[in-house]
């Protein structure tokens, strides 16, 4: 009874729990194990190890006695007993030893673990950085990109556009239906602002510059053209959320510049352009329709598809857009750099800068009561800013026959891509920071 009474802080208290615990915990012959608080860095499994004596009789509760003399006491039925405090504390301060010793032994876990996966998802950000160094390659080593010529444009448009058909929902695009101001306002970007633009750039060019006519016609026939499906795709980058409804305007002013285009041509230029319908329809199906379809159906029907590929479709489209935008420049790059060529480039600058400008701020004059004004304001500025400067040089190099025409679209190819990503990179920044 001495050696009870110098680990017990109440005798009496333990003797009354005793009293009052029912008979199958009378009938234990084994002793209970101490319950650890639970910030204790001793592990319950290696505590239970540690005591394993053999009662005969009656068990008492651990939790009555204080924390740091957790001791578990077996008393036989004349109160002796055969658990031994001494032995515990040694075995318990054994197992600190241990555990400490065992988490010094072993290596230090960063908290913030970075994997491929991750870094994959994350190739975006790199996409300006990535755009402008294939635009210095093409103009350094244009080899590196000539051999990507105009028949692999299709495969590489439908590719972005099945990313973005990927990385979205039926819903999304019902969604965009139910906007038609901002369709509409797309659609007047595409085809009224621009084409003033086009004609107002390309008589400076004429009368200002003392550029040839030729060129000035180049100018404006950049402007009479469909938007471009690069568009998409920056918007994507920059508001997933109105990828779609850029889509839907993309759709719509290319599907309908089988018929706008030629008119504007002869308008603008005085020369009306026949454009092939059949393969106006062909491109859209190509190009938009068949990948975005692909990718919805991909991820209704079939997600765990989806969610393996979706990691590897960001470098993907980052290699696809840089090639998209080196290969026209390495193509064309000794019309670039002709005589005219720096002349042409300010002009064609400023044309897409006055574009991106008033696709941005007109919205917001129109939508300005809108909860998404902002990004509203981004994809018209994109829709506005970029075109398919590609289909430009089609109908130049097939319905001209001065070469000078085409330079203007070839370099439009350029810095379409450049200025639009720039702001991709600048915006995305901005969403970022919450600015």
């Amino acid at each position: 009874m001495n050696s009870i009474s110098r680990h017990l802080q109440t005798p009496s208290s333990l003797f009354a729990s005793l009293d009052s615990c029912p008979d199958s915990l009378r009938t234990r012959t084994r002793c209970q194990v101490p319950i650890l608080p639970r910030n204790s860095p001793v592990s319950s499994s290696r505590f239970a190890a540690s005591l394993n004596p053999v009662c005969s009789g009656w068990w008492c509760s651990p939790h009555l006695l204080p924390t740091s003399q957790a001791v578990s006491f077996v008393f036989g039925r004349h109160g002796s007993s055969k658990c031994k405090s001494g032995d515990f504390s040694e075995s318990l301060e054994l197992e600190l030893g241990r555990e400490s010793s065992s988490e010094s032994m072993q290596p230090s876990v960063p908290t913030e673990q970075f994997s491929i996966v991750e870094i994959l998802k994350k190739a975006n950000s790199f996409l300006p950085h990535v755009v402008l160094a294939s635009t210095l390659l093409a103009l350094i080593y244009p080899p590196s990109f000539t051999w990507f010529t105009n028949r692999y444009y299709a495969p590489a448009l439908g590719f972005l556009m099945f990313a973005v058909g990927v990385n979205s929902s039926e819903r999304d695009f019902l969604e965009a239906f139910k906007r038609p101001a901002a369709i509409f306002a797309g659609y007047i970007g595409q085809f009224i602002v621009k084409p003033l633009l086009g004609y107002f750039f390309g008589m400076m060019s004429v009368t200002m510059f003392s550029l040839p006519t030729s060129v000035g016609a180049g100018i404006m026939l950049v402007s009479c053209v469909s938007g471009a499906q690069l568009s998409n795709y920056a918007t994507f980058l920059t508001d997933p959320s109105m990828a779609p409804l850029s889509i839907v305007m993309t759709s719509l002013s290319t599907a309908t510049a089988v018929f706008v285009t030629p008119l504007l041509s002869l308008l603008l230029i005085g020369k009306r352009l026949p454009v092939d319908v059949k393969g106006m329809v062909s491109s859209i199906l190509q190009i938009v329709i068949a990948p975005i379809t692909a990718g919805l159906l991909l991820n209704r029907f079939v997600p765990w598809i989806c969610n393996a590929i979706r990691p590897l479709l960001p470098p993907l489209s980052v290699f696809v857009t840089a090639l998209c935008v080196g290969a026209p420049l390495a193509i064309n790059v000794h019309s670039i750099m002709s005589s005219f060529g720096l002349m042409i480039l300010s002009l064609i600058i400023a044309f897409h800068l006055s574009a991106f400008v008033i696709g941005y701020f007109l919205p917001g004059f129109i939508f300005q009561k809108a909860p998404d004004v902002k990004a509203l304001q981004r994809t018209l500025s994109f829709e506005t800013g970029m075109q398919s400067s590609l289909l430009a040089l089609a109908l130049a190099n097939r319905f001209f026959q001065d070469p000078l025409v085409a330079v203007p679209p070839a370099i439009s190819t350029v810095m379409m891509s450049l200025m639009g990503f720039s702001l991709v990179m600048l915006w995305a920044r901005r969403r970022a920071t919450g600015q």
